[in-house]
């Protein structure tokens, strides 16, 4: 075991007492609130009122400017225009009045006439005739004063003195007139014309002068003003307009001044708006930072602590998860420090990826979207531009959007052995988000900062991926992880141990391919690790490399030397090469998991054959002395390795197999495991062991399926002739 992972061996030590696991987050919280603590310090600024401010100074909250607010209500108070409501009653009063009146005329003249009087009246009462100023006089005693007051007396006469047909031809052309001007608004001002107009429409009545006289200054009596300053509606339009207003704020990030511009009376106020002459200190800040960090890493203690259950696993992710997190941290304070000196956004060059890739590759999918969530919300503090107060929640959705993006490509087949394309992959995704964000700000740039930050969106992936890759192998050997990449590079057909297998055990090697085939379709199908059973059935029969020629499938023609050997003989050079291939692995300092399947893919089971051997010569032989040293299959990849190298040695055997013969023995050998105890401390169930008994028997069929039988060669000839 090297220094590195001796270093971390004694640190999961100290984590196995609860004392040093709360330590453990209390110092990534400190770690993370230092780094944060710069980014979230009240700023005091040192401005004079009428002098040039010396640095551009942005709002660090967002505030309502009540001054401007209540000076923008009283500009759109002023802009409402007064309400003028339209009096329709006023056209119908004054028609009701010209009506009166002409009515009034015309029973006048039916009672001082003496044509319209009964003959036996006429000869009663023999009155003198009504001379015109008496029948005025009745006519003004129908009226009243008001009225009698506006009328000129010569309109009284030309009533009195017109007869009935006249009277009636001027009462409806008066009537309508009247109407027709006084029906539309007519405001003060606008009266005259209005006179005007209605003397125009009666100029075409065919009546005589006199009468055309009075019925044209009945009309402009008539005519008044219909339209008047409504108070109530005029201070509801201007309320319903000031409550439109909507507030004035200095948002949070605005500029309230720039570099070298004149602190004048409307700025200073809003710096004072914006607490910046607040000489006060406050510590608010500080203790929502804290709380902020006191509540994310609640929650990681929380799943780290009762949601993991194996405690070695636990621990080594607790580790994984703390390096990566301050390696990225210290990332990202370090890229906002350099964006803050060349004051550029240089920020979106930040692999944040690197941390979901690593996490996804050496730990799992939950933990990867974790970190990388954990690390957007963080940026959005760290990236806000050193203003303290600002959350710049673009960039913490570019982190999170990428890091989401990375573990989303490495879920794709293969993509865990290509890194770098992943990279190149994400590099072309972050650049479409980053102009999405600049497009949906509508943000205006030149073509040099478009192509700035498209460079920076590129080197970000491929920055993440060229870090991932430099990364991996020191935490591979730091905490002896079995990553994917590695059992790649394991799967090589050119690595040594792999060729030695093919040179002096071809048959073995034949057999571990047949293997790893059935293995990682049965483990796939029941969700573990496929590509670890893979690889395991390549070197789980490595032992076999020290006696090749002792064991079956290595014997091409030749006769078999157990033939001569006593059973106990034969038992320990059987039994002897799954220990030979754990010493063989370990040597080659192979990952834990590998020596793990070479030791135990047989467990402790019995050699069947040699046993039965040992007692036709020995009744007093014991069984337990014919069965390997074990250990038994812990991890599910094991059993799975275990059952497909016992079912496709026994079917390599079978002369004619069926799908029947094969289901039937994949059925007898699991079964036999089972009740052998062979299972008892794996965690695999009796529905995973069907899924892969049907795995197996499926992949069986494909392989030893029925062949065409083609006839000899003489009668070949002679079916040809035929």
């Amino acid at each position: 075991m090297n220094r590195i992972q001796k270093f971390f061996t004694q640190i999961k030590g100290l984590l196995v007492h609860r004392f040093f696991q709360v330590l453990l987050f209390i110092i990534l919280g400190l770690f993370a609130y230092g780094l944060m603590f710069s980014n979230v310090k009240p700023e005091r600024v040192q401005v004079e009122l009428f002098k040039p401010a010396e640095q551009t100074i942005r709002s660090t909250k967002t505030v309502e400017d009540t001054y401007k607010t209540e000076q923008e209500k009283e500009e759109i108070s002023k802009q409402v225009a007064d309400v003028y409501s339209l009096k329709k009653e006023y056209a119908k009063n004054k028609v009701d009045l010209i009506s009166s009146i002409f009515d009034s005329a015309i029973e006048v003249n039916k009672e001082t006439d003496p044509d319209h009087k009964e003959d036996e009246e006429k000869e009663d009462k023999k009155e003198p005739v009504k001379t015109d100023a008496q029948k005025v006089s009745i006519l003004k005693e129908k009226l009243t004063d008001e009225v009698n007051k506006n009328i000129e007396e010569s309109v009284f006469l030309a009533l009195v003195q017109a007869d009935e047909d006249e009277l009636k031809i001027a009462k409806d052309s008066t009537i309508t007139a009247v109407n027709n001007v006084m029906s539309s608004r007519i405001a003060a001002s606008d009266v005259e014309n209005a006179k005007k107009k209605v003397v125009e429409e009666l100029g075409y009545m065919s009546i005589n002068g006199d009468m055309k006289k009075a019925s044209t200054s009945l009309a402009r009596t008539a005519i008044i003003q219909n339209v008047f300053f409504d108070k109530d509606k005029t201070e509801e339009q201007r309320r319903k307009a000031v409550e439109s207003v909507e507030p004035i704020r200095i948002l949070q990030g605005q500029i309230i001044v720039e570099e070298n511009q004149l602190v004048d009376r409307d700025v200073y106020r809003q710096l004072e708006l914006a607490g910046f002459l607040n000489t006060e200190s406050t510590i608010y800040p500080y203790i929502g930072l804290l709380l902020f960090i006191f509540l994310t890493f609640a929650a990681f203690y929380y799943y780290f602590y009762y949601s993991i259950s194996k405690k070695d696993n636990k621990y080594n992710q607790l580790l994984i998860f703390s390096l990566v997190f301050i390696l990225s941290m210290a990332t990202m304070k370090t890229v906002s420090i350099l964006a803050d000196l060349k004051n550029s956004n240089l920020e979106y060059i930040f692999p944040g990826a690197m941390a979901a890739m690593l996490i996804k590759i050496l730990l799992n999918d939950k933990l990867a979207v974790a970190m990388i969530i954990l690390l957007g919300s963080y940026g959005t503090i760290i990236f806000n531009g050193d203003t303290p107060g600002n959350l710049d929640f673009s960039m913490g959705l570019y982190i999170i959007f990428g890091g989401l993006t990375a573990i989303i490509i490495l879920s794709r087949p293969n993509f865990k052995s290509k890194v770098l394309v992943a990279g190149l992959l994400m590099s072309l995704i972050n650049m479409a988000f980053v102009f999405s964000l600049i497009f949906i700000m509508d943000s205006h740039y030149t073509r040099m900062e478009y192509l700035y930050y498209a460079a920076a969106a590129i080197g970000s992936g491929v920055g993440s991926a060229v870090l991932t890759m430099g990364l991996l192998p020191f935490f591979e050997a730091g905490f002896g992880i079995l990553s994917s990449i590695k059992l790649i590079e394991l799967a090589n057909p050119n690595h040594p141990l792999l060729r030695r297998i093919l040179i002096e055990a071809p048959g073995t090697y034949h057999h571990s391919v047949m293997v790893a085939n059935l293995a990682e379709s049965a483990c796939e199908a029941i969700g573990s690790n496929g590509l670890l059973a893979r690889v395991g059935s390549y070197y789980h029969d490595i032992g076999k490399t020290k006696r090749p020629h002792f064991f079956i499938e290595n014997q091409m023609n030749e006769e078999n030397p157990h033939d001569r050997l006593q059973p106990e003989t034969s038992r320990d050079i059987i039994i002897a090469h799954a220990v030979d291939g754990g010493e063989m692995l370990r040597s080659h300092k192979f990952p834990k998991e590998i020596v793990d399947i070479a030791e135990q893919h047989h467990g402790t089971t019995l050699l069947k054959f040699f046993y039965h051997k040992a007692k036709k010569q020995d009744e007093s032989t014991l069984e337990a002395a014919y069965r390997y040293p074990g250990p038994r299959a812990i991890m599910k990849e094991v059993a799975v390795i275990g059952i497909a190298d016992s079912v496709e040695a026994a079917v390599r055997s079978m002369k004619h197999p069926t799908p029947e013969k094969i289901e039937e023995l994949v059925s007898f050998i699991i079964q036999d495991r089972i009740s052998d105890g062979q299972f008892d401390e794996c965690d695999i169930t009796m529905r995973e062991l069907s899924i892969v008994k049907h795995s197996l028997c499926e992949s069986l069929n494909g392989i030893f399926h029925s062949r065409i039988e083609y006839p000899e060669p003489d009668k070949l000839e002679q079916k040809v002739k035929e």
